[in-house]
C-alpha cells in the first residue's frame, strides 16, 4: 500500500491517496462567485485522489478575507458547478470545505449589510488585508444570541445542500485556524455562560450541532472534519486543548464521518496525529509539510489513510504524475499567492510542457 493505492473514505472514492489540501488563493469574483480561472486551476489538479476546495463561506457573515467564495446564492452554486464538472470530467473527486471565519473578518471584505459575529464579543488582535484600504484591524464582533447560533447552524446545513447541488462529492467542516468553530471550542474566545460556554462539553456543542446538520443532508459518509488542536493562529488560545479535543472527538467518533483531516503541530501541547489515530485512525488524513517519502512511509505503515499537500500543488498541477515518474518539483512564486488573475495560479505548466 502506498500513496498511489485507491482508497474509500465513507462515500468518497479516491483513485490515489494524494489529497490536495484546502488553500485560500483569493481569486474569486464579485459577489463571492467562482471565476473561470478557478475552473482551470482545479481542473488542472484533478489527478489528486481528492481535492478539498478552498474555504467557502456558508453565508455573507461567514466571509472574512478579500476575494473569497461563498455558496449561499444561486449564482455561487452555478459557479461551483462549473468547477466540479471540470474536475469530474478529468476523473477527479472534490469536496467543499465550508468555512465561517467568525470574528476573523473585515467589513471591507463583506457585502453591505452583513455582520462579523462570534461566540463572544472579543476582538481578535491583528490585522487583515483589504483591497480598499490595505491592512486593517479585525472587526469588533457581535456576540451571537441563541437564536443566532441556531441560524448559523442552519446556514451550514443549507451550504451543504448547496454544495451537493453544485456537484461536490462531499463537504468538510473547517474547524481550525481560529475561525468560528474553533472560537466556540476555545476558552480564550468563548466566555459564554449558557449551554455553549464554560465546560468542554458545552464549548464543543456548536461543532457537533454543525456536523449533525451537515450529515443530516445526505449522510455522515459525505462529511469530513478538519482540526488542528492548540493552533494559535488568528489569536486563538485554549486553556486545555487536550481535554477539549478529547471531548469533541469522543463524540465525533460516533457520527460515522467520512474522514478526519488533522494538521500536525509539533510545537503544540497536543500530539495531534496521535489524537486523531485514537478516535478515527481508520479514516485519517494527515497534513502539514509532508515530504513524498515521509507520506509514503506513513501510508505504508498504516499511520495515515492519506496525506494532503498544499504548497506542492501550487506550482505543480501534475503533482501526482511528477511523483509517479520521479520528476523534480517546480517552486511557486510567493508574490502571486493571493493576487487576482491567472498569474501564479492557473498558469503553472505541467512537466511535459516545461
Amino acid at each position: 500500500m502506498d500513496l498511489f493505492t485507491p482508497l474509500t473514505l465513507g462515500a468518497l472514492q479516491l483513485r490515489n491517496r494524494v489529497v490536495m489540501a484546502p488553500m485560500t488563493r483569493s481569486r474569486c469574483g464579485a459577489d463571492a462567485i467562482p471565476t473561470h480561472v478557478m475552473v482551470d486551476y482545479y481542473r488542472q489538479r484533478a489527478s489528486a485522489g481528492l481535492i478539498i476546495s478552498e474555504g467557502i463561506a456558508p453565508s455573507a457573515d461567514g466571509l472574512g478575507y478579500c476575494r473569497t467564495p461563498g455558496i449561499y446564492t444561486a449564482a455561487q452554486v452555478d459557479g461551483w458547478r462549473a468547477v466540479t464538472d471540470a474536475v469530474h470530467a478529468e476523473g477527479g473527486a472534490m469536496v467543499a470545505q465550508i468555512m465561517h471565519v467568525g470574528r476573523v473578518g473585515s467589513a471591507l471584505n463583506k457585502p453591505v449589510g452583513s455582520e462579523t459575529v462570534a461566540p463572544s464579543a472579543i476582538r481578535a488582535s491583528g490585522t487583515m488585508y483589504t483591497d480598499q484600504q490595505g491592512m486593517q484591524p479585525f472587526d469588533e464582533p457581535r456576540e451571537l444570541s441563541l437564536e443566532g447560533i441556531a441560524a448559523v447552524v442552519e446556514d451550514y446545513r443549507t451550504a451543504t445542500a448547496n454544495a451537493f447541488a453544485a456537484g461536490f462529492d462531499g463537504v468538510e467542516l473547517h474547524a481550525t485556524s481560529g475561525y468560528l468553530p474553533a472560537q466556540f471550542m476555545s476558552t480564550g474566545t468563548n466566555r459564554r455562560s449558557d449551554r455553549y460556554g464554560g465546560s468542554a462539553e458545552n464549548r464543543v456543542r456548536f461543532v457537533l450541532e454543525v456536523l449533525e446538520a451537515m450529515a443530516g443532508v445526505d449522510g455522515a459518509r459525505r462529511v469530513g472534519l478538519r482540526i488542528c488542536p492548540d493552533n494559535p493562529f488568528n489569536d486563538l488560545h485554549d486553556d486545555d486543548p487536550q481535554q477539549t479535543f478529547d471531548c469533541l472527538l469522543s463524540q465525533v467518533k460516533e457520527l460515522g464521518l467520512a474522514y478526519l483531516h488533522v494538521i500536525r503541530f509539533p510545537n503544540g501541547r497536543v500530539d495531534n496525529l496521535a489524537l486523531g489515530r485514537r478516535y478515527l485512525g481508520d479514516r485519517l488524513i494527515g497534513n502539514e509539510s509532508y515530504t513524498f517519502d515521509e507520506a509514503q512511509q506513513a501510508v505504508a505503515q498504516g499511520e495515515l489513510s492519506a496525506v494532503s499537500f498544499g504548497r506542492n500543488f501550487i506550482a505543480n498541477p501534475d503533482l501526482v504524475e511528477r511523483w509517479q515518474r520521479d520528476l523534480p518539483l517546480a517552486t511557486f512564486d510567493l508574490s502571486t499567492l493571493y493576487t487576482p488573475g491567472a498569474a501564479g495560479y492557473s498558469d503553472y505548466p505541467r512537466a511535459d510542457n516545461t
